[in-house]
């Protein structure tokens, strides 16, 4: 059913003439303002933090949405929003192309704004959704908000998995700033937090719509807007309940990260090479703590392929604490095949330099470590080397004797959620190896820590990541931050293995099941909403 002009909110007052205001917008002013929006809620994000300018940013799309004249219309909208959100959280991608600015760097904005633009055709789907749903079955305020809510969950889940996924900036992040807010990612999963946050948002928004109940519309409207405070209450029982951080380790395993804060530009460099290892080592053996069992080094930290160099993994061993181990990235090859395939690796190297263990990354970067379509596109990727890299076989769970046995991932493995582990043999604590400097001093990699810890939170695992350039951190089960290096600092971490969390968490158990019963419950409330509101 098509209208033959569009909504506007109904009602008087101040508020209620800005909604219509907005709602009735056309032309370029609705894309400048569905824009502006979107950079407004980006600023939600780590590391920021402005959670409170949520409520305009999506009060002001959900008017927008309201005045939209037509399903091109609010998918229009829903891009334009898009592309300022995506565009003001994401800007940090574009460093990475000035790091050999002579060859990329004319490729900067087209990487920034190609990105922006593609990632905003789900919040376009999401909008287009809302307002089908909204003119096919009549929903008004509190229905159209959960209508809402669903649409734009519905689309950060197809961007989590379409196309290699990106689930960066979930809107479920921007609770990463303290951990008691965090803690409902174990019921529920990030998408949960997402979900929360978007009703919350837009509940002022339900207030400009007619109703036939409207006292009991602003009585929904205000228990929607306190859904944070009630999961920051939630959280903050939890952690109540939990250890004293730091309290509970496990016996016997004592790390030291490395953080060598090489420069993007020189870790590669031929010339560098063994210097940068000759800073590993030494930072490996600078004083500190009680002496580690385990040494941590970050993603590629070894410019060679380790496991080919037998001589190199000799010299490594002399690091290596008695009976514990040396884990670090390095690339691989198959030595039956030096010029095949190649991985980005993670190897675990034990007090005699023999390689213990290893994982292959699964979850490629497209053009910094593969070019999609590479001989139609004629495009090189951005790290060194001519070759793509291939991709491992999928999460795994390595054992080693005296140790819990860990999931490991590599870079941006682990900003996807309830893909960080396999169900058996079940892990005791998640492993992330990375390499944040090719993202300079930016909001990239608080970003990343950020989705890390939410991995922490729902798997109920402790984290232990170490980068080359970024935030190396130990990380308990609920998210607290036991130790960590900041951005462009240089040295080490020494912490105990934190344990993981008494009981498994529900998102543990279910994983992304979850996700579609969130889903199903908000389709459920949609239709009880339209009826007694």
């Amino acid at each position: 059913m098509t209208a033959a002009s569009p909504a506007v909110p109904a009602g008087h007052g101040p508020f209620r003439r800005l909604a219509s205001a907005v709602a009735a917008l056309t032309g370029w002013r609705r894309l400048l303002l569905a824009g502006l929006l979107g950079v407004v809620a980006a600023a939600a994000l780590p590391p920021v933090y402005a959670v409170p300018l949520l409520v305009p940013a999506f009060c002001g799309a959900l008017w927008l949405l309201e005045g939209a004249a037509g399903g091109r219309q609010a998918a229009i909208t829903g891009w334009a929003f898009g592309t300022g959100y995506f565009s003001a959280g994401l800007y940090w991608v574009g460093i990475a192309f000035l790091v050999d600015a002579e060859r990329f760097g004319w490729a900067m904005p087209f990487a920034v704004g190609g990105l922006a633009a593609g990632l905003a055709l789900f919040p376009a789907l999401g909008f287009w959704l809302t307002h089908l749903a909204a003119r096919r079955w009549g929903l008004t305020g509190i229905a159209r908000l959960f209508a809402f809510a669903g649409a734009w969950l519905l689309g950060e889940g197809l961007r989590a998995w379409l196309l290699t996924g990106f689930p960066w900036n979930l809107l479920g992040t921007v609770w990463a700033f303290d951990p008691a807010p965090m803690q409902p990612a174990a019921l529920g999963g990030v998408w949960l937090l997402s979900l929360i946050t978007v009703l919350a948002a837009g509940a002022p928004a339900a207030l400009t719509a007619a109703s036939r109940r409207p006292r009991l519309q602003a009585a929904v409207a205000l228990l929607l807007l306190a859904l944070p405070l009630a999961g920051w209450g939630l959280g903050a029982w939890r952690l109540a309940e939990a250890p004293a951080l730091g309290s509970d380790a496990v016996a016997g395993a004592r790390l030291r990260l490395v953080q060598p804060s090489i420069p993007q530009a020189l870790k590669w460099r031929a010339d560098q090479r063994q210097a940068h290892l000759r800073l590993l080592a030494e930072l490996s053996l600078s004083p500190g703590g009680a002496a580690p069992t385990v040494i941590v080094w970050p993603e590629t930290a070894v410019p060679y392929l380790l496991a080919a160099e037998p001589r190199l993994r000799q010299e490594l061993a002399r690091l290596v604490p008695p009976g514990g181990y040396l884990i670090t990235g390095a690339p691989r090859v198959d030595p039956a095949n030096p010029e095949g395939e190649i991985w980005n690796s993670l190897h675990a190297l034990d007090d005699s330099g023999a390689v213990v263990a290893t994982y292959d990354k699964a979850h490629l970067v497209p053009f910094g470590e593969y070019t999609p379509l590479r001989s139609l596109l004629g495009l090189a990727k951005l790290t060194v080397g001519t070759r793509d890299f291939s991709a491992g076989p999928g999460p795994k769970t390595l054992e080693l004797p005296g140790l819990p046995g860990f999931s490991p991932m590599i870079c941006y493995e682990v900003i996807f959620p309830g893909a960080v582990k396999v169900p058996a043999p079940a892990p005791r604590w998640l492993l992330n190896l990375t390499n944040d400097a090719w993202f300079g001093d930016s909001s990239g990699p608080y970003q990343h820590f950020a989705a890390a810890r939410l991995r922490a939170v729902e798997e109920g695992l402790p984290l232990v990541r170490a980068a080359n350039n970024g935030i190396s951190a130990v990380v308990d089960s609920y998210g607290r931050v036991v130790d960590q290096l900041s951005l462009n600092d240089r040295g080490i971490i020494d912490a105990e293995l934190p344990v993981a969390a008494p009981q498994q968490t529900l998102y543990s158990y279910a994983g992304n099941l979850l996700y579609f019963a969130e889903l199903l419950l908000t389709f459920c409330v949609i239709f009880v909403a339209r009826r007694i509101i």
